[in-house]
């Protein structure tokens, strides 16, 4: 290659930009991390994970991880949405007794602000249970979830999951069938948002990417 040719080659790093990637409000709205690029539009769709432990310093929320979404950019700094969470693989295994059983719960629920989301939800029992009482404990938990749902705000039912509110009642109301040793929602997905033109999916795009299809 000559020294000519070598001359005109961009150096893309250089021209890269950094963004500090901001947590919605109802996370503090604390800065996540920061991501760079070359252009703002770019950052759109871009999913970063995180842990509470980092939002909230509170060690024993460390197998919490979570997904936001950058959906817009403000001069230099990237607003997410929350895209979902799940708990670390390992802390589920480590809750798993012999003799007992788990129970899981996969639900698609829309909340009051008109919000869908995929949630599961696990019961772990203290002993064996049949499986009629297996069915009539994931009754429970869908009956719960949905009207939970239709009460609450996305940001309130995602405070509450995080807060174990929703577990704790979940708990209580499933122990009137079997005993229970614990109950976790395990995980969330985010799958539809809210749009004048009725639910769209809740994958965001970025501009960029749009044209090129």
């Amino acid at each position: 290659m000559s020294s000519k040719h070598r001359a005109v080659v961009k150096d893309k790093w250089k021209m890269k930009k950094w963004y500090e990637v901001v947590a919605p409000t109802s996370f503090g709205g604390i800065t996540l991390g920061s991501t760079p690029a070359d252009d703002p539009e770019k950052l759109i769709g871009r999913v970063i994970e995180t842990t509470l432990y980092d939002i909230t310093g509170d060690i024993t929320q460390v197998h919490v991880k979570l997904y936001f979404q950058v959906i817009s950019v403000d001069g230099n700094k990237a607003l997410t949405r929350f895209k979902g969470h799940e708990l670390a693989r390992d802390y589920m295994r480590s809750l798993v007794r012999r003799k007992s059983s788990k129970i899981q719960g996969i639900f698609d629920i829309t909340t009051k602000d008109g919000y869908v989301l995929r949630v599961t939800i696990v019961a772990l029992t203290s002993y064996r249970c049949n499986t009629s009482q297996k069915k009539a404990i994931r009754r429970v938990m869908r009956e719960y979830i949905f009207k939970k749902a239709s009460e609450l705000t996305l940001d309130e039912l995602v405070q509450e999951i995080m807060s174990y509110k929703i577990s704790n009642e979940v708990a209580e109301l499933t122990r009137k069938i079997y005993p229970i040793r614990r109950v976790e929602v395990y995980k969330t997905k985010l799958l539809l948002i809210p749009s004048p033109e009725g639910p769209k999916p809740a994958v965001v795009i970025s501009p960029l990417q749009a044209r090129k299809e």
